[in-house]
C-alpha cells in the first residue's frame, strides 16, 4: 500500500470522528469518574463508550456500507471491503490517572491493510494524520522521524512491563540492553508512536496489541519515514498477532531483530 491513494473524503471524515470523540472525552478528563473492569481485566469508562458511540453514529450515517471494528462494541460487518477501526481511548489507565498521554485512534483498512491512520490527543489538541503514499502531518504540518546511526544511541519505549509475558519481557530487555537504556521510556500507549513519528523516540516495542491498538499507528509512523512491523519484521495487517515494532529509522531493523534474538 505504498502508492498514493485519493482519500480526501475519508480524511475529512476521520477529522469529524476525532472531533466527535474529543467532545465526549474532554468533560470526563480528571473528573474522578468511575471505571469498571472488562473481561480481560482492562479498565473501561463512560468516556470510552460514549466516544465510540459518537463515532459509530457518524459512520453509520455517512458510510453504512463500510465495516466498523471498535474496541468497546466489537465488529459490525459491511459490504465494501473497507473497515474503520476505532479505539476511543487508547490508554484508559493513563486517562484515569489524569495523564494526557492517551489518544483516540482511528484507522481505515482496505482489504485488511491500514491506508489511513489518525492519533488524536484531545487534552493537548494534538492530531497526527497518516495516509498511504503521503507524508504524515501533525496539526496540519509535516513531520518526520529522526535518523539513528546506531542502536546503542537509540531511545526505546514501551507502555509497560506488565503487558509482556516472561518470555516477551526477556526479549524486550535484550533489545533494551543494546540501546541507550538510561533514556528508556515507560508508559505512553499510542503517544509513544506519535512521538516517534515526530522524531523524539527511536524504537517502540510492544506485545499483546489488538487490531484497534495498532491499525491507526501504521500509516502515521510510515508516512513520517519510519517502519512498523511484527517481531519477525513482517508487515502489520488485520491478522497480525500483536507483537509490534516501530522504528523511526528503518535502517536499524536488522539491528533490532538481531538484538531481540529473532524472537517472533
Amino acid at each position: 500500500m505504498s502508492r498514493a491513494i485519493s482519500l480526501a473524503a475519508e480524511i475529512a471524515l476521520a477529522h469529524r470522528l476525532a472531533d466527535a470523540a474529543r467532545a465526549e472525552i474532554l468533560p470526563h478528563f480528571r473528573s474522578g469518574l468511575a471505571s469498571e473492569a472488562k473481561g480481560d481485566a482492562t479498565p473501561v469508562t463512560i468516556a470510552d463508550r460514549s466516544a465510540e458511540e459518537a463515532m459509530r453514529r457518524i459512520l453509520k450515517a455517512e458510510v453504512p456500507q463500510d465495516s466498523v471494528h471498535g474496541e468497546e462494541f466489537g465488529v459490525e460487518e459491511g459490504r465494501s471491503g473497507r473497515q474503520w477501526v476505532l479505539d476511543p481511548i487508547d490508554g484508559t489507565t493513563a486517562f484515569l490517572a489524569g495523564r494526557a498521554t492517551f489518544g483516540t485512534l482511528i484507522a481505515l483498512l482496505v482489504d485488511g491493510f491500514p491506508v489511513l491512520g489518525m492519533i488524536d490527543q484531545p487534552v493537548q489538541g494534538e492530531r497526527w494524520l497518516g495516509v498511504a503514499g503521503q507524508g504524515t502531518t501533525f496539526n496540519g504540518q509535516p513531520v518526520t522521524t529522526r535518523s539513528c546511526r546506531e542502536l546503542a544511541g537509540a531511545t526505546v519505549a514501551t507502555t509497560g512491563p506488565q503487558y509482556f509475558s516472561q518470555q516477551e519481557g526477556e526479549v524486550f530487555m535484550a533489545l533494551a540492553a543494546k540501546t541507550d537504556h538510561k533514556r528508556m521510556v515507560m508508559g505512553g500507549d499510542c503517544y509513544n508512536y506519535a512521538c516517534l513519528a515526530s522524531g523524539h523516540i527511536d524504537v517502540v516495542c510492544e506485545a499483546g496489541l489488538k487490531l484497534h491498538d495498532f491499525a491507526a499507528l501504521v500509516p502515521v509512523v510510515e508516512g513520517a519515514g519510519g517502519l512498523m512491523c511484527d517481531w519477525n519484521g513482517d508487515p502489520l495487517h488485520a491478522g497480525s498477532e500483536g507483537h509490534v515494532l516501530a522504528l523511526g529509522d528503518p535502517a536499524r531493523l536488522e539491528d533490532v531483530l538481531e538484538a531481540m534474538g529473532g524472537q517472533g
